[in-house]
C-alpha cells in the first residue's frame, strides 16, 4: 500500500492516479475491441469520441456521488478537500451514472442506438472497476471495516484506513468485491459466445443486477462510510434502485422481442 510511486522534484506520481487510468485505458481497451468485433460500422470513430466525454462525465459523478451520498459530513467540514480527487473519493456508482448522462447527450445528438452502446460497454465496465478497486487499496481510501479476529488487512500510516482504525486488521472488502468483477467479466464474455435471442440491453441490465447484487453484500464489510437507517451505507441505498432498473430493462427487452417474434409468426 503506496499512495506515491515516486517523485519527481516536488511532484508526486500518485499511485491511485495511475492506477485509476490505467484502469480507465484497459477498459476502454476492452471495448474498443468488442465494438470492432460487434459494432456497426462507424462505431470505433464514435466511441473514440465517446471516451472523453463519459471519463469527464464519470469523473463529476462519481466526485458528486461520494461528497454529497458518501461522505457529506467530513465534506462539509473539509470543502477544500472536494475539488482533490487524486486523494481518492471517486464512487463507482456515481461514475456510472455521470457517464451514462454524458453519453446519452452525444447519442442523442448523432441519434444512435443507447442500448447497442450500452451493451458494447458492459464488459469493459467491469474490467474497468476491478483494477480501479486496486486503486483505492493502494491509496488505502476506502477499507473495511474491523475483522476483530486474528486474520485482516493492517493499513499503514498515513492512510485514512489507519487514521480511523490504527492498526486493527480490517476486512478485504475492496479486494474481493474487484475480484468479484473479474469473475463477473468472466461470466458476461461466456455469455456473449452463447448470445441468442438476447434483448437489446441485455449486459448492461446484466451488469447492473450483478455488480450492484455484489456491492449491496461487500458493503456490509466496510468501515469508510457512514451508516444510515438498516445500518445500511449509500452505497447499499444506490445499489437497490439500480437492480430494480436493471431488472426491469431485462423485462421489458425479452417482453418486447417476445411481442416481435408473435407478430412475425402472425
Amino acid at each position: 500500500m503506496h499512495s506515491y510511486w515516486f517523485h519527481i522534484g516536488a511532484f508526486p506520481v500518485r499511485s491511485y492516479s495511475t492506477i485509476f487510468a490505467a484502469a480507465f485505458l484497459l477498459g476502454f481497451g476492452v471495448t474498443l475491441y468488442f465494438v470492432k468485433a460487434k459494432g456497426e460500422p462507424g462505431d470505433v470513430e464514435h466511441w473514440w469520441n465517446l471516451a472523453p466525454i463519459c471519463l469527464l462525465g464519470g469523473i463529476i459523478g462519481a466526485r458528486f456521488w461520494q461528497v454529497f451520498f458518501f461522505d457529506f459530513p467530513y465534506y462539509a467540514a473539509h470543502p477544500g478537500q472536494i475539488p482533490l480527487i487524486w486523494h481518492g473519493g471517486l464512487s463507482i456508482q456515481g461514475g456510472i451514472v455521470g457517464a451514462v448522462l454524458a453519453a446519452m447527450v452525444y447519442l442523442k445528438r448523432y441519434r444512435l442506438n443507447f442500448w447497442r452502446f450500452a451493451d458494447l460497454a458492459a464488459p469493459g465496465i467491469l474490467l474497468g472497476q476491478s483494477i480501479g478497486r486496486d486503486a483505492d487499496f493502494m491509496n488505502g481510501s476506502a477499507y473495511g471495516a474491523p475483522t476483530h479476529q486474528g486474520f485482516g488487512i493492517v493499513f499503514p500510516p498515513g492512510t485514512l484506513a489507519h487514521d480511523q482504525y490504527g492498526a486493527q486488521p480490517l476486512w478485504p472488502a475492496v479486494i474481493w468485491e474487484g475480484q468479484a468483477d473479474i469473475f463477473l467479466f468472466a461470466i458476461l464474455l461466456i455469455l456473449w459466445q452463447r448470445k441468442k435471442g438476447w434483448p437489446q440491453g441485455f449486459s448492461i441490465a446484466y451488469y447492473l443486477v450483478t455488480y450492484n447484487i455484489v456491492r449491496f453484500f461487500m458493503e456490509m464489510l466496510r468501515g469508510d462510510s457512514p451508516r444510515y437507517a438498516l445500518h445500511w451505507d449509500a452505497a447499499q441505498y444506490t445499489a437497490i434502485p439500480m437492480v430494480a432498473i436493471g431488472l426491469a430493462i431485462w423485462i421489458y427487452g425479452f417482453m418486447k422481442n417476445r411481442k416481435q417474434k408473435q407478430n412475425v409468426e402472425v
